[in-house]
C-alpha cells in the first residue's frame, strides 16, 4: 500500500503490506502509518529494485513491524552477501528481519541478471542451507569448506566480527508448485503462497505441507504460512472483476507458469495471454482472461465476496498479504482498492 487512506487502529489479524523504494520522507511517513494501523509486517520484493536497502531504511523509522524480503532472488548474489544483508537488517531493526528467498522466473535470472538458474529447487535448497549456516555460525569461526554444486566457499579463518542479535533469522520460501512447498516443509521456517494460488491450490498445498512436515518429524507450528492474494473490492462486482483482469492476465502470460493454469483447466486461456503478451497486444491479453479465471485466481467482487474468500484462506494461513491490483489499472483506482482492503479486511 504505497498511498491511499490508512485508518489508525489495531488489526485483529496479522496482515503484511508490500513496500517498495521511495523517497525517505515518504517511506518514513508510510511506515509510521503502518505501525499505527497495527500492521504485522512489510515485504520488500526484488522486482525493479533489490529489497535490502528499502528494508534498512524501514528499520530506522519503525519499532515493531516485521521486515521481510518478499522475495529476494536467491541466485543473483552470493550466499555470503545475502546472509550479511540479513544480519545487518536484523541488527538495525533489533531482530525483526524475515529473509524471503526464492528462485524467481528463469528468464529474469538468465537474461536480466546473467546468473545460472540451474535446477532451481536444488539450487534454492543449497542457498538456504548455506545462508543459514553463515547466519548461525559465521561469528563463531566454525565454518570451513562449503562444497556445493553451485557455490564453493572457503570460510576457513572467516569470522563475522560481532555476535548476531538472534541465534537464527527465519527464512521463508515462496511456492507456486508442489516441489517448492515440499522444500519449504523440509528446510524453511516459513512458506509464502504465490499470489495466484486458488482456493483449491491452497487446500492441496496445505495437505502437502502437512505430509512433508510429518515425514521430517516437524510440526505445523514450525512453519509460518503467509498467503498472498490480489484483491479488488467494490460494491460494483463487474468493475472489480474488470479491474483485476489485468493482474491475472500478467501472471497468466508467464510461460513458466503454464502448467499451473493448465491444472486448473485454463491452459488455453493462459497460452493465449502468453502469445498476446509476446506480441505486446494488451487488448488481446486482457480478452484472453474470462471472468471465471479472474475470480479463481484473485479476490474480485463485493465486500461480502472478499470477506467470504478471505475467511476460507484463514483456515490455512498464519498471516496474509492482500494487495490491490497492480497491472493495467489507473493509479487513483488502485488507491481506492487499497482503502477498501483496509476497511473490509483489516478492520473486520
Amino acid at each position: 500500500m504505497q498511498s491511499g487512506r490508512i485508518v489508525r487502529g489495531s488489526m485483529k489479524r496479522d496482515y503484511w503490506e508490500i513496500l517498495q523504494a521511495m523517497p525517505a520522507a515518504e517511506l518514513a511517513d508510510l511506515m509510521r502509518r503502518f505501525e499505527d494501523l497495527g500492521l504485522y509486517g512489510v515485504w520488500s520484493p526484488q522486482l525493479q529494485a533489490t529489497p535490502f536497502a528499502t528494508l534498512a531504511a524501514a528499520a530506522m523509522v519503525t519499532k515493531r513491524v516485521k521486515l521481510g524480503s518478499g522475495i529476494a532472488l536467491a541466485f543473483t548474489r552470493s550466499p555470503m552477501e545475502t546472509a550479511q544483508n540479513a544480519l545487518d537488517i536484523d541488527r538495525l531493526s533489533g531482530g525483526r528481519m524475515v529473509l524471503g528467498l526464492g528462485t524467481g522466473v528463469r528468464e529474469w535470472n538468465e537474461r536480466y541478471y546473467s546468473v545460472e538458474y540451474g535446477q532451481p529447487v536444488r539450487h534454492l535448497r543449497e542457498i538456504v542451507t548455506t545462508v543459514r549456516a553463515i547466519v548461525e555460525k559465521g561469528h563463531t569461526g566454525e565454518l570451513g569448506l562449503i562444497d556445493g554444486a553451485y557455490h564453493k566457499l572457503d570460510l576457513r579463518g572467516f569470522k563475522i566480527g560481532r555476535k548476531p542479535v538472534r541465534s537464527s533469522i527465519p527464512i521463508h520460501i515462496p511456492a507456486l508448485f508442489e516441489n517448492t512447498v515440499e522444500l519449504a516443509g523440509e528446510v524453511a521456517d516459513g512458506l509464502l503462497g504465490h499470489p495466484v494460488w486458488s482456493l483449491k491450490w491452497i487446500a492441496q498445498t496445505a495437505a502437502l505441507l502437512e505430509r512433508t512436515l510429518a515425514a521430517k518429524a516437524r510440526k505445523r507450528s514450525d512453519v509460518h504460512v503467509n498467503l498472498w492474494n490480489y484483491a479488488a473490492i467494490a460494491n460494483d462486482r463487474r468493475q472489480a472483476i474488470d479491474d483485476m483482469r489485468g493482474t491475472v492476465a500478467f501472471y497468466s502470460s508467464i510461460a513458466q507458469y503454464q502448467k499451473y493454469y493448465g491444472a486448473h483447466g485454463f491452459g488455453a486461456q493462459a497460452l493465449a495471454a502468453t502469445e498476446a503478451a509476446a506480441r505486446k497486444d494488451t487488448a488481446a491479453m486482457l480478452k484472453a482472461i474470462p471472468d471465471e479465471m479472474v475470480t479463481t485466481f484473485a479476490i474480485a467482487g463485493t465486500p461480502d465476496d472478499a470477506g467470504e474468500r478471505v475467511a476460507r484462506m484463514w483456515e490455512y494461513a498464519d498471516s496474509m498479504t492482500i494487495s490491490a491490483p497492480q497491472y493495467f489499472v489507473p493509479s487513483e483506482r488502485m488507491n481506492t482498492y487499497r482503502s477498501a482492503i483496509v476497511e473490509t479486511l483489516y478492520k473486520a
